[in-house]
């Protein structure tokens, strides 16, 4: 299948760069390369591709900067983090750079390939990335960003997830077991206490009474409900 979709690997390892780009390639995709940090913020700007995976540890810049540097600069489109396993999600967030997303190494090139089939089916395909509104707020998942009464307020990555897949399956009821499968992935040693503790944390963000929520509902015993 041509996809027809530009993707942006930086990555300093000349291994994992060819298998990535090889593998992306096979599945249709278009594919523009980078091994050094100085050289990989021109390229992704002058070629503008729909999603950017960018190695954390890179010579001469290190993946946050970039991701920075390309955000203060207006680029918009997906920018996938590639880190090391150790490398906790959470302390990615406390850089606050603007990464869309993340995916730990060593990855599964089927897991990759599923993640970024995802994201191009739900991001890509619209004209404008996924903006979902509700009540007086925006979600703009590429910048991980709500716009509520013009005010910015920044989500995490981990909340990012969570919000979209509530925002893909409004009114529903959602098991924990579901959102931890969706939000942590697969074979994931997650607690459901680590899940609630991020709800409470989301809902500060998006409820007017976080402790009477309007929008993101417990449903006892169960799981959560995202009432619009």
């Amino acid at each position: 299948m041509q996809k027809d979709i530009k993707i942006a690997i930086i990555e300093d390892d000349e291994n994992l760069r060819f298998l990535v780009s090889h593998r992306l390639q096979t599945e249709g995709y278009k594919v523009v390369e980078c091994a050094d940090g100085n050289l990989a913020e021109e390229m992704v700007l002058t070629e503008q591709p729909a999603i950017v995976l960018l190695d954390w540890m890179l010579p001469g810049k290190q993946g946050s900067e970039i991701c920075a540097a390309l955000r203060a600069k207006g680029f918009e489109n997906l920018i996938i983090m590639m880190t090391a396993k150790a490398q906790d999600p959470d302390k990615i967030d406390a850089y606050n750079f603007g990464a869309s997303d993340y995916v730990t190494k060593p990855f599964n090139m089927d897991v990759l390939v599923a993640m970024l089939d995802s994201k191009i089916k739900y991001v890509v395909s619209h004209d404008k990335s996924e903006i979902s509104k509700f009540g007086d707020m925006e979600h703009h998942p590429n910048t991980h960003s709500l716009l509520k009464n013009s005010k910015k307020i920044e989500l995490t990555i981990l909340e990012n997830r969570i919000l979209l897949y509530f925002l893909k399956n409004i009114n529903s009821i959602i098991s924990r077991d579901d959102l931890m499968m969706v939000v942590w992935g697969y074979n994931s040693d997650v607690n459901t206490r680590t899940l609630d503790m991020h709800i409470v944390r989301l809902r500060k963000k998006i409820e007017d009474n976080p402790d009477r929520p309007q929008f993101l509902q417990t449903v006892r015993g169960v799981g959560y409900r995202f009432q619009v």
